[in-house]
């Protein structure tokens, strides 16, 4: 649970519409692993390192409260070009611009859930602010194997109006 004087650095920026090749997870939670292993396996062929092209994971579900059958979590990155059809299940979408309250998080993901439950209930009701049709998502900046797991970071985009 997070304390009630847990209090992030958010910032308001606007995000640019972005193309990205999406993997779409749909399933237990647990199970993330396995098609992130297949989202990178596709990335590597089609020469996308991290390096190159944005890390994005756009979080539909709270799996504290989702069914795991109905889970939805889409592994991304960014592209220059829509990508053709392939046997990897990989499909396109877009980030869509617009404002968004941002926060950076560096360290392991195991207390990102309390910057989205502050997001989406201290920060939104303090900011007066509106949702867009939007899920909230996140920029993988640097992840783990290529820094050590409490150097990762990732920034925290929660679509506003």
């Amino acid at each position: 649970m997070m304390s009630s004087d847990t209090n992030f650095d958010v910032e308001v920026k606007t995000f640019p519409e972005t193309l990205i090749a999406v993997m779409e997870h749909r399933g237990a939670p647990n199970l993330v692993g396995h098609s992130i292993q297949k989202f990178i396996e596709w990335r590597k062929l089609n020469q996308l390192p991290p390096s190159k092209s944005k890390t994005f994971n756009l979080v539909y579900d709270d799996p504290n409260v989702t069914a795991p059958e109905d889970y939805r979590f889409d592994i991304a990155c960014s592209v220059d070009t829509p990508i053709a059809a392939n046997d990897f299940g990989i499909v396109n979408k877009v980030i869509p611009a617009g404002r968004c309250a941002v926060v950076r998080h560096i360290g392991s993901d195991d207390s990102i859930g309390e910057i989205v439950n502050f997001l989406y209930t201290t920060w939104l009701s303090n900011a007066g602010a509106e949702l867009r049709d939007f899920p909230i998502y996140f920029e993988r900046v640097s992840f783990f194997p290529d820094v050590p797991e409490n150097e990762m970071i990732t920034d925290i985009y929660l679509p506003i109006e």
